[in-house]
């Protein structure tokens, strides 16, 4: 098992060594979590790294345990040169729509980093930013280490922010489900109506 981790480790470092080899500055990863939910933000993260970084286990945050990302989380933010956290509420989704309210939190997230990068890999294939060069990586969470530890950081930092919501909206268990679509959350909204938190341009067909 130690074995395979290193193995993974080593492969997508490697993915990003490839990169930071043809730029002359900073390599900065960059995605997001939260764009399927019926309730909360849509949280983006990015980080710069050092070019000898190595953590092992990081990888796609949807395939870690809730308790590894957690300790993963706390040595990514120990171990980058810097790293920020772009976050859009439900309103603004809402009043724009999920993509555009994802590109702005990634904006976001990378206005936040104290020094700046001279590339950004980011997960998916629609960003683009006018002040730096983008690369977008398909599944990037799953071969570049820099977009696998900045999906850890959001995906921590969104599920932190709906445990605590959870406390002002006790009728909704988001510590849980985290605002997903899931059957024991549309009960929720079935029998108590929408949030201030919730989507409303994310419809149920059972919501009026």
């Amino acid at each position: 098992m130690a074995h395979d981790l290193k193995k993974r480790t080593l492969k997508i470092l490697r993915y990003d060594h490839r990169f930071r080899k043809k730029i002359n500055g900073h390599l900065c990863g960059i995605d997001e979590a939260g764009r399927g939910p019926l309730a909360g933000p849509v949280v983006a993260a990015a980080v710069i790294f050092p070019d000898d970084v190595y953590i092992e286990g990081v990888f796609d945050s949807k395939k870690l345990t809730p308790k590894k990302r957690e300790e993963l989380y706390e040595r990514i933010a120990g171990s980058a040169i810097c790293w920020g956290i772009g976050i859009v509420g439900s309103k603004q989704i809402d009043e724009t729509n999920i993509l555009h309210a994802t590109k702005t939190a990634m904006c976001k997230a990378v206005s936040k980093l104290k020094m700046k990068p001279a590339l950004l890999l980011v997960d998916g294939n629609f960003f683009k930013h006018e002040g730096f060069d983008v690369v977008n990586i398909i599944r990037g969470d799953e071969k570049s280490f820099s977009i696998a530890a900045a999906s850890i950081m959001a995906k921590v930092t969104r599920d932190r922010m709906m445990k605590d919501y959870e406390r002002n909206y006790p009728n909704y268990k988001f510590s849980v489900h985290k605002g997903y679509g899931t059957s024991a959350h549309i009960t929720e909204i079935l029998e108590c109506g929408y949030s201030e938190i919730h989507r409303r341009s994310f419809k149920i067909k059972s919501i009026e």
